[in-house]
């Protein structure tokens, strides 16, 4: 193969967070498309306005590959759009421990060509272009990252992986590519008594930040890449409500990140713009070449200034006056189904307005996971205690439809006090990552609920 070749025959285009178009010969490769709505429940929404092709980007592709069950990576907004059109899409995840499209039926989204494949095992797409999907070696029950090679020239995209495949990575690729904003995580905006403080919080904030930007660093001068581009951290906690978020989450900067790889070695960087083109034949042949990055046309919009948050709510407040909730039997429901117990933790449990003030008329109730019992005060015994205060629409909404409590968490739509200050990984691991497949049976639970209401107000058993 000639540089010449090459040239724009393999190539990247960035089009929003963790999402890029993938030109390579005559196939293309789409990565993680969330290109509408917002992930988290309501509690991320996308920092970058995509192209206006977006849609058309995505229905010529011929394989999707999507790294992890994150709402910023499957994003069932995008995909229902995708579907409208192109519903047998080759779709390619990883085998893990929890499947990536597990909530598939519920979503309603009709795609019909999803490929679970094995790790480590090449994948095959034509003469010139083979995938490999692997594991993540921190949370290999639902990370992956993928290597892609395309006529001997390899990108490695680590996505959001901890420890990628366990470290074993390949050196020298032409591209790799990465997360590195940080601010992921409830912790430790959404906390407060004890030791967090406005202070505490922010000086933490800036250390984690910091050790992130140098872990990413040191990976790539590790690797040494030909070129390392970082992304999968272009987010932001844009409604209102949220504000206080989005002031106190610092994020890392992906300049400050290229410009302290470039000083520790000599691989190139790319901070990506929506639209922006990476020529990699004509970058691997001359780095300066002026049409080794091709950027949008001037003029057009990077970041966006406005989202549309109202279909998104309406669908979240549709569950709070849903019939399920007018039985407080709802609460032992849903945790029985849930199934974690046998474990010394009590947690408070408050529905909240807007503002995590108590929602009128909400619940408010504890639940001892020792026993799974729901006594009105806390047990006498020595035991660990949560209070979760949960804005009622978001909590509602996950509740009835047995989703994963990272809606909750990671979508900042709690406020929460522990005491003693201890992260209980059994306790949250379950209920962000091992919650059944399938949601509470509902309707079962209407029907006996009104038996027994009927019952208990039949003349025979008013007689008895």
């Amino acid at each position: 193969q000639t540089h010449q070749e090459s040239f724009i025959i393999h190539s990247i285009t960035y089009l929003t967070h963790a999402c890029v178009d993938l030109k390579l010969g005559d196939k293309r490769m789409v990565f993680d498309p969330w290109l509408t709505g917002p992930a988290f429940a309501r509690g991320w929404w996308l920092l970058h306005e995509p192209p206006s092709d977006w849609l058309e980007r995505l229905c010529q592709a011929d394989l999707i590959y999507v790294s992890h069950m994150h709402s910023d990576h499957l994003s069932y907004p995008t995909l229902k759009k995708l579907a409208g059109r192109r519903p047998d899409i080759p779709i390619y995840v990883g085998k893990t421990e929890r499947p990536v499209f597990w909530n598939l039926n519920q979503s309603g989204v009709q795609l019909t060509n999803i490929n679970v494949v094995p790790f480590g095992i090449w994948q095959q797409v034509d003469k010139n272009l083979r995938f490999m999907i692997l594991m993540d070696g921190v949370h290999p029950e639902m990370d992956t990252c993928i290597i892609v090679e395309y006529k001997g020239h390899k990108i490695l995209n680590t996505v959001d992986c901890t420890r990628p495949n366990g470290g074993r990575l390949p050196m020298k690729v032409d591209l790799m590519m990465s997360d590195f904003a940080g601010g992921a995580s409830g912790f430790p905006m959404t906390f407060s008594g004890g030791k967090f403080t406005e202070e505490w919080k922010a000086q933490f904030i800036k250390t984690e930040r910091k050790k992130l930007l140098n872990y990413k660093a040191r990976l790539v001068k590790d690797l040494q890449p030909r070129i390392y581009c970082p992304f999968a951290g272009y987010f932001v906690e844009s409604h209102p409500s949220d504000k206080y978020i989005r002031e106190t989450n610092i994020k890392n900067d992906p300049d400050e990140l290229n410009n302290l790889i470039k000083k520790n070695s000599d691989v190139l960087t790319w901070t990506p713009r929506p639209g922006a083109t990476l020529d990699l034949g004509r970058m691997l042949k001359d780095p300066t070449d002026s049409k080794g990055i091709i950027e949008p046309p001037e003029g057009t919009k990077i970041y966006k200034d406005s989202w549309d948050f109202g279909p998104y709510l309406k669908i979240l407040n549709a569950a709070v006056g849903d019939e399920i909730f007018h039985h407080s039997s709802w609460i032992k429901e849903y945790f029985t189904w849930a199934g974690f117990k046998d474990y010394n933790l009590v947690v408070r449990m408050i529905e909240t307005d807007e503002d995590f003030s108590p929602f009128p008329g909400g619940y408010d109730y504890l639940v001892d996971f020792l026993d799974l019992s729901f006594p009105k005060e806390r047990p006498s015994r020595e035991h660990p205690y949560e209070e979760i205060r949960s804005r009622v629409d978001v909590i509602r909404h996950v509740v009835k439809n047995g989703l994963l409590w990272d809606d909750l968490y990671i979508g900042f739509q709690t406020r929460l006090q522990r005491d003693p200050d201890i992260y209980h990984h059994l306790f949250w691991n379950h209920f962000q990552i091992k919650l059944p497949l399938t949601p509470p049976d509902w309707k079962s639970f209407l029907i006996l609920t009104y038996l027994k209401i009927n019952n208990k107000n039949s003349p025979q058993c008013n007689k008895k």
